[in-house]
């Protein structure tokens, strides 16, 4: 995405979030880019203080691109670990986008920290980590993949079973100043 896509992205996710937090309403953005008719998985993080206050996304190329970041923006407002975003909060929480590509499998060893994210599957049980959760927190790959497990509910070697998906995607990250 260029710097207009990128500007046009976050405030398109800025203003789904103060619609939905205000008048409960869905935004409709008019003149919506070329490219922003695609379909594209995404994902919508908000921080407040720099600490995690909602992320909530589709991981595969289900719709246009968007339809996912207004659907994505409303829903990290009100991520279920968290209580609902709220009026009071509008200006304290910084926006950030990840533009994924299409999940592919992938074995353990060509996992590549910082640049892919993940999605580990078993049964019915699913966890996904966008690529800057790893370098975020300092992980090696083993420790990438076993938190993903964690995610999905499953123990933290399951990645290392037969029967275990993993798929790995990347994204193009970006956020608010």
């Amino acid at each position: 995405m260029n710097q207009k896509e990128r500007s046009f992205a976050l405030k398109t996710a800025r203003s789904a979030v103060e619609l939905w937090v205000r008048e409960g309403k869905r935004f409709k953005p008019a003149g919506t880019p070329k490219p922003f008719l695609d379909e594209r998985g995404c994902f919508v993080t908000l921080t407040k203080y720099g600490e995690l206050r909602g992320c909530i996304g589709y991981p595969g190329p289900v719709m246009p691109l968007i339809d996912a970041l207004v659907g994505a923006a409303i829903s990290a407002c009100r991520d279920p670990r968290f209580p609902p975003l709220d009026v009071s909060e509008l200006k304290k929480v910084k926006i950030e986008i990840s533009v994924l590509t299409k999940p592919k499998p992938i074995r353990p060893a060509d996992v590549k920290v910082g640049q892919d994210g993940l999605i580990i599957k078993r049964g019915f049980c699913s966890g996904l980590l966008l690529p800057q959760v790893a370098t975020e927190h300092g992980w090696s790959r083993e420790e990438f993949l076993s938190q993903t497990c964690v995610k999905a509910g499953l123990q933290p070697g399951a990645w290392k079973e037969k029967g275990t998906e993993i798929l790995a995607f990347r994204a193009e990250v970006f956020s608010e100043k």
